[in-house]
């Protein structure tokens, strides 16, 4: 197999991929340089932190340039010697048959939970109630986050009482404590996610990152780009409506115990829907291409 023969193939100069790469690492630049200035003293942000932990990304990750599948850059020495490459001549490509070799059943997995996703009707109904439950009578001690409970605790967890539950993520409800998981009207399991995902949750629209870095480097880093910074966006929005006081991180409460928190609750949570379902159908127009370039496909 050679380049040539590979459908549908772009290739770019180095004057013309080169500039791209560029900008894409100052981009990403200014998206991680707090956390890159708080790894140089030893601190540590309880909100944009959780992101990089969770996701096992390094800032460095997000600042190496990908084109995605379909495009050949000439002299490309850099690309040549990263995983899921492959050079011929003077032309380096993602390489899609060792991707899909090790990658087959994420992008299936993906696919599949993405597809189903997109076809349900979102949900405006939880308020945020999934990080309540994951304090609820539980000493201050084993706490996620060393931050304050704004309400104190006795108040925080009359709010989990006195509303209904409804968690359909699973990576939020294994961390209900055990006394507030009975309390979620549904039981999310791994096996059932693709099931019960849908697009108004905070945590699947913030999970976009997760699945395009998985999918990295077959494709486009622009739009791995685009989902860290909806991420990023939902998760100070997701502790903004917790019950933890976030206002030493400069950031204001949204008070989800009250109709006018749960309002704005709710107008956040139909923005995110609307900037995840862009970045949803991304990601599936780039996992088409990929099966697509597949030439056993």
């Amino acid at each position: 197999m050679t380049i040539d023969s590979l459908a549908a193939v772009r290739t770019f100069a180095r004057g013309e991929w080169a500039p791209l790469a560029q900008a894409h690492a100052a981009q990403a630049d200014a998206l991680t340089a707090g956390r890159r200035e708080r790894a140089s003293r030893g601190e540590r942000h309880a909100i944009e932190d959780f992101l990089y932990e969770y996701y096992a990304t390094k800032p460095s990750h997000l600042r190496r340039w990908h084109p995605g599948v379909g495009v050949a850059l000439q002299d490309a020495d850099e690309h040549a010697d990263w995983r899921f490459y492959w050079t011929s001549g003077r032309r380096t490509i993602v390489d899609v048959e060792a991707f899909m070799d090790a990658r087959a059943s994420t992008v299936g997995y993906v696919e599949t939970l993405l597809k189903r996703t997109a076809t349900r009707t979102a949900s405006f109904g939880c308020f945020g109630l999934h990080e309540w439950a994951m304090v609820y009578r539980m000493d201050g001690d084993d706490r996620r986050h060393r931050l304050p409970l704004r309400l104190g605790a006795a108040a925080t967890d009359a709010v989990v009482e006195s509303h209904s539950i409804r968690c359909t993520h699973f990576d939020a409800f294994r961390f209900f404590t055990p006394e507030a998981a009975p309390l979620n009207e549904l039981l999310p399991t791994r096996e059932t996610q693709p099931a019960m995902e849908q697009p108004g949750c905070l945590h699947a629209n913030m999970d976009l990152y997760k699945w395009a870095f998985k999918l990295t480097p077959a494709v486009p880093s622009s739009l791995v780009l685009d989902a860290f910074q909806l991420a990023l966006d939902v998760r100070r929005v997701d502790m903004q409506a917790s019950p933890y006081d976030v206002s030493a991180y400069g950031l204001e409460a949204i008070t989800i115990e009250t109709p006018a928190g749960k309002r704005e609750y709710v107008e956040r949570q139909r923005e995110f829907a609307e900037r995840g379902a862009a970045v949803r159908d991304r990601l599936l127009e780039a996992i088409t291409a990929l099966r697509d370039a597949d030439s056993r496909h």
